[in-house]
């Protein structure tokens, strides 16, 4: 099967959204996206004896370097981002070099994030070896690393040259890795797609059980909603954070805990509940999105960490604006609204489930 193109309208900064299966295997020709001839693929301990070897032969007649960083949400610091500029300062690399992100989504934040420092800005490649990357964080142009104080708090938009998103890549992925990409899909059909929110109902076994049909269909849907997005708000202003429904519940969540504890994707499946909760959603849509999440195999309450200590590190979120939260709330399935107008008693009633 021809794989399909997805591409994310910025102008003269455009870029294909290439999807399919076995694309790095059939030696997908990446080189013709590169700034030059010289490239530095940023992996990890994990996905590098994977797929490193194979990629090098999506690459032909390139200078092709490696840098691998440990695996896991707590390595995504500035030191980890620090050895990216290292190892290119180290092979003398120029402005015409590229950086190519070969694994899941911290891989791809923090490489992309040393791609937009180095030299002020050099040429990026995403290759999203995960679930969750493939369908949300190597779209769009977002990169970074945390912060004791918060998530992504520290990063810049660099936007890719091209996304390949090989889904056979999905067969080596753990089942829990699988399942925490899962929310990231379920959260574009509750914000904008009701539809596809219904065919996620019907197809979530096919999922689990990696039908790879069902997983291309579902990759490339929500790349067309995130393509859309951040075509009409590249720089989060207004209408791309409805991207982040579930997320300021589940970035606090993360933070609390300790990065890695519990992984993303989990955190924003317990955080969409919540959003839902304080959205004031009809009963019928907060049991249907919490059946859907529950039956992904994801969290659907918090962990007990107490409303008051959710509360504080809700603060240091992103679209905090003049002291006031913003939330994405659900009008209903499939229509979502970004806010700062909401009860307090709502946001505490949400909160609460976090207090057991």
């Amino acid at each position: 099967m021809a794989p399909y193109t997805v591409t994310v309208e910025l102008g003269d900064r455009s870029y294909p959204i290439v999807i399919g299966a076995g694309l790095i295997d059939s030696g997908f020709d990446l080189s013709r996206h590169l700034a030059g001839e010289a490239c530095l693929v940023v992996s990890n301990e994990t996905v590098a004896p994977l797929y490193l070897e194979k990629l090098r032969k999506c690459l032909p007649s390139v200078a092709v370097t490696s840098h691998s960083l440990p695996d896991g949400e707590s390595y995504k610091t500035m030191a980890t981002m620090e050895s990216i500029l290292d190892e290119l300062v180290g092979t003398r690399a120029g402005r015409d070099a590229t950086i190519v992100a070969l694994g899941g989504g911290v891989v791809g934040d923090i490489a992309g994030f040393a791609a937009a420092c180095y030299m002020r800005g050099i040429a990026f490649v995403q290759v999203p070896t995960t679930l969750l990357a493939q369908v949300d964080s190597s779209v769009g142009g977002k990169t970074g690393v945390n912060h004791p104080g918060g998530k992504n708090l520290i990063g810049a938009f660099h936007q890719p040259r091209i996304v390949l998103i090989d889904t056979d890549t999905l067969s080596t992925l753990p089942d829990r890795q699988l399942r925490a990409g899962l929310a990231e899909v379920i959260k574009h059909g509750a914000i904008v797609d009701s539809e596809f929110f219904g065919w996620l109902e019907d197809n979530m076994q096919a999922l689990l059980e990696r039908d790879a049909d069902a997983l291309i269909h579902a990759v490339k849907r929500s790349c067309e909603i995130k393509a859309r997005i951040v075509r009409e708000d590249e720089r989060e202003s207004g209408r791309r954070a409805l991207l982040n429904f579930g997320h300021t519940f589940g970035h606090a969540i993360e933070n609390l805990l300790g990065y890695g504890q519990w992984l993303h994707g989990e955190a924003v499946a317990a955080g969409m509940v919540m959003a839902a909760r304080m959205s004031g959603l009809d009963e019928d849509g907060q049991q249907r999105l919490t059946r859907l999440i529950d039956a992904a195999g994801l969290p659907v309450l918090p962990p007990q960490t107490g409303s008051a200590d959710l509360r504080e590190a809700m603060q240091m979120d992103k679209k905090v604006q003049g002291s006031r939260l913003r939330f994405v709330l659900l009008r209903s399935l499939g229509d979502a609204i970004v806010t700062a107008e909401y009860p307090e008693r709502a946001l505490q009633e949400a909160l609460s489930m976090a207090d057991g």
